[in-house]
């Protein structure tokens, strides 16, 4: 058009398919940014890592002690290279082993877990229970969790729980479900205290071991372990003088932004907290908290980005 003169049909009809052809480019654009987003987040949760820490909190003059923390596995039988990499775990040695929970992510992962277990299952070992050992994961709109934490729907379906339990005790690790319980390592005494799942609101606090007078001269050491790490729960160790918190839940965000990190927690935890070690402080007590980044996802959100899946090796050194 020029000169001001009135668009004719066939113009507006050349605008409108410019108009369309430049939505389909920036639809395909987005379409192909996304597959590709998708790849990568399937491919990055099978690059597992280690992470370590070094925490002194032994008493003066004691040699280091060797923890290994896994959480949140979310075992599917046909996770062949998770299973190999948790085989491999072995080859650290750990004098610990802690389990902050949601071993499973599907109702027949039970069997072949243990089996990747196996070999970990020699060593020391503590454990709690997540909400994705009891129940079975549901698909839901992953932005949904940018609303709060997800909650557990009517007539879950239940997972072989008890099996599971029943596999890690008679191999040996205590179960710390609302409980309290002592362990003689390297000639300290680790006084263990744990509860149910936060997560579900089913924790429930029994205290510490008391040792008496003239039994037990040993150092102590209290370690805290649960699984979802809300802030009342931290809050309640915290003044309970715990030496050590362990949890875990968070999957790290699972899906965080390069320079940035997580923009979820699932939990009340401020989501720069949703992975590695911190100090956790309350009513003037300070306390160190390692929050796994955890192994797994739900199956039906399996990607990781920004994110890698961990096992993490704390090694306990003494006091400075």
């Amino acid at each position: 058009m020029a000169n001001g003169s009135k668009p004719t049909i066939e113009s507006l009809a050349g605008r409108v398919r410019s108009i369309g052809r430049g939505f389909a480019v920036a639809a395909g654009a987005g379409a192909t940014a996304g597959v590709a987003g998708f790849a990568y987040g399937l491919w990055e949760k099978n690059q597992f890592v280690l992470r370590e820490e070094t925490v002194p909190i032994l008493p003066e003059g004691s040699a280091p002690l060797r923890v290994l923390h896994l959480s949140d596995i979310h075992f599917v039988p046909s996770q062949r290279k998770k299973a190999e990499w948790l085989r491999s775990l072995a080859a650290l040695q750990p004098d610990l082993v802690v389990n902050t929970g949601d071993n499973l992510s599907h109702p027949h992962a039970v069997v072949p877990l243990l089996d990747a277990l196996r070999p970990l299952l020699k060593f020391p070992g503590v454990f709690v229970p997540g909400s994705n050992d009891y129940y079975a994961p549901r698909f839901k709109n992953p932005a949904a969790y940018l609303r709060g934490p997800s909650r557990v729907k009517n007539n879950p379906h239940e997972l072989d729980w008890p099996r599971l339990r029943s596999g890690f005790g008679m191999s040996g690790w205590i179960d710390l479900t609302n409980r309290h319980q002592s362990l003689p390592i390297n000639g300290i005494r680790f006084d263990f205290s744990g509860v149910d799942d936060p997560h579900l609101n089913r924790e429930r606090y029994v205290g510490w071991p008391r040792g008496t007078a003239g039994q037990d001269s040993r150092p102590h050491l209290r370690v805290a372990v649960i699984h979802a790490p809300y802030q009342r729960v931290l809050d309640h160790f915290t003044n309970d003088s715990a030496d050590l918190i362990l949890a875990g839940h968070t999957h790290g965000g699972q899906i965080c932004i390069p320079g940035y990190g997580a923009l979820v927690a699932n939990c009340d935890l401020p989501t720069w907290r949703a992975k590695g070690l911190h100090d956790w402080e309350n009513n003037g007590r300070t306390t160190p908290v390692n929050v796994s980044g955890g192994i797994g996802t739900s199956r039906f959100a399996p990607v990781r980005i920004a994110c890698k899946p961990e096992a993490v090796l704390l090694t306990l050194t003494a006091r400075q």
